[in-house]
């Protein structure tokens, strides 16, 4: 794993002259380290160096299949804990979406002193990872966008507008989907009402009612 710029201060810039948005001190984290889009946080396979929460920018967790192919088992969104693992290494590899900070847990010895704000963190995952392998097993494609589409709702406050940081190709990966048939399906909402796509990477829900029905 490689930290590429780490944030000292609320006040410090990072190298490159651009200020972080959020770099506040967070209880037990370490300062904020950034990660330029597509740079890799960590390896399937490395040891475990404790847990990451995101402070701005999103994360993809991923693993590399026999063929070559790539299966996303998670996105992780500013406010979001990951890198919980059940042994000492990491069984997927993780990497910037975008432009992103993440902060370190200082060490091991710290995750005691933070089991209310960590154990929630770590059921809340193990509920989106049941919740995604009911997704892939039991939806056809316009339900698994549309199951995708009120997750990242949800998981943004509950807006009607919402930011996708992963492209078209991570959602098709994330949904065990061709990127054809991700963009096919968001044509198809866009031609029923029930979505507006005013920008490449934000969606916003016009009838929210019906896209809720979709994903059930």
């Amino acid at each position: 794993m490689a930290f590429l710029e780490t944030f000292q201060t609320p006040h410090s810039p990072i190298h490159s002259g651009v200020e972080s948005p959020s770099v506040r001190p967070s209880a037990g984290f370490q300062a904020v380290t950034f990660f330029p889009a597509g740079t890799e946080i960590y390896a399937q396979g490395e040891k475990s160096a404790g847990l990451y929460k995101v402070e701005f920018g999103a994360i993809r967790l991923y693993r590399l299949l026999a063929d070559g192919r790539r299966q996303i088992s998670a996105f992780h969104l500013a406010g979001e804990i990951f890198g919980f693992e059940a042994g000492n290494t990491h069984h997927f590899f993780a990497e910037a979406i975008c432009a992103t900070g993440v902060r370190r847990l200082c060490n091991a010895s710290h995750q005691n002193e933070f089991v209310s704000e960590l154990l929630p963190a770590a059921l809340q995952g193990l509920v989106r990872a049941q919740e995604h392998l009911l997704v892939l097993g039991r939806q056809n494609a316009v339900e698994r966008v549309a199951a995708f589409l009120t997750d990242m709702s949800e998981r943004q406050g509950g807006l009607l507008r919402i930011e996708l940081p992963m492209s078209r190709m991570d959602i098709a990966d994330y949904l065990g989907l061709t990127i054809e048939t991700v963009s096919r399906v968001f044509t198809k909402l866009r031609q029923k009402g029930i979505i507006r796509l005013p920008e490449l990477r934000s969606v916003e829900i016009a009838r929210w009612q019906a896209l809720q029905e979709m994903a059930a």
